[in-house]
């Protein structure tokens, strides 16, 4: 797991100061930082593609209003991902339908290798669709643990449940993927052996 380095976190922190001291134009690197790891987030949740958009940008907008309450000591983006999971939630209360899984919910990375970079896209969007087949609650665990790198006192705070179900969660996904992927290559197998 990749961890943000603290220098990372120290100039978050500056810029957020910035924003608080009438710099707003400083939060539109807030912003970059976060835009598509918070979509991503909300489209493995279950949102449509344009609810995932409206309420990106809700989040900001909340965020930016409720800035001046954010404990510079915790985590800005467990906070920040509290806001969006909640305007989440108050949407499925007026009973909005989810979605499925986008093919690809990862940042674009830069590359010098294309094949390389390729592959890993390919790989990336093949662990998304089978990520699918999951619980709601399973995928949402392994994309706040791994995708968005929040750590399990974040994830405890942020869904509101302690930390046995996290790490239970957490188990469960990954044992349910790798009974999935095994049940795939017994079926690609059988395929391949009636050819």
């Amino acid at each position: 797991m990749k961890h943000v380095p603290k220098v990372e976190k120290e100039d978050e922190r500056q810029w957020i100061l910035n924003v608080l001291d009438g710099h707003k134009g400083d939060y539109s690197y807030l912003v970059d930082r976060y835009k598509n790891k918070i979509y991503g987030l909300l489209r493995g949740m279950g949102a449509s593609d344009q609810d995932a958009q409206d309420i990106t940008q809700e989040t900001f907008i909340k965020a930016y209003r409720k800035l001046a309450s954010h404990d510079l000591d915790k985590n800005f983006a467990a906070w920040i991902y509290t806001i969006a999971t909640n305007l989440l939630k108050d949407l499925w209360k007026k009973g909005r339908p989810t979605a499925s899984l986008p093919d690809d919910l990862s940042e674009p990375s830069l590359s010098d290798n294309p094949e390389e970079e390729f592959i890993r896209s390919e790989h990336r969007t093949e662990l998304l669709h089978l990520m699918q087949k999951l619980p709601p609650n399973y995928r949402t665990a392994l994309l706040l643990r791994y995708t968005n790198d929040l750590s399990y006192e974040e994830m405890c705070t942020l869904l509101e449940v302690p930390l046995s179900k996290i790490q239970n969660d957490l188990y469960r996904a990954k044992q349910r993927l790798k009974q999935i992927m095994t049940h795939q290559e017994v079926k690609s197998d059988e395929v391949l052996k009636s050819i």
